[in-house]
């Protein structure tokens, strides 16, 4: 598997993007960038496993106060496979490269569940439960 940066200028008519979820996605990252800026490392990026878009693993900007957010996305058909652990991993990694004294942080539902335990094999610790918007 391997990351590949989410541009702005991607070709939507790309037979690679045909799938619904990949139309999703380079369509929120179309509304997004504007507002976060496109600003590398701190973007967007497919998951591709054997020549073909699985997920993405972005942060959700720029570091702030010292802390990145990051987050993932299988596409429903490719769960299970390890997807999300891969992006996650990766996204640390990119991380810890550019800023080794960042804090990545994470949001995910409540409750123990699939991404909760990808997060705490990657030695996230839960810190608060924030109100629901």
């Amino acid at each position: 598997m391997e990351l590949k940066i989410i541009n702005t200028n991607e070709d939507k008519t790309n037979e690679i993007y045909s799938s619904t979820d990949c139309q999703q996605l380079i369509n929120s990252m179309d509304e997004y960038y504007p507002k976060i800026g496109f600003n590398k490392p701190w973007v967007g990026y497919f998951v591709f496993n054997n020549n073909q878009i699985v997920g993405t693993g972005s942060f959700t900007g720029q570091p702030q106060d010292g802390k990145v957010e990051i987050a993932y996305w299988t596409f429903k058909e490719f769960e299970g496979q390890g997807i999300a652990s891969f992006a996650c991993k990766e996204l640390i990694s990119i991380s810890k490269k550019t800023n080794p004294t960042i804090t990545i942080t994470a949001k995910t539902a409540p409750g123990h569940n699939a991404s909760t335990k990808i997060l705490q094999n990657n030695g996230f610790e839960f810190s608060c439960r924030l109100p629901h918007s």
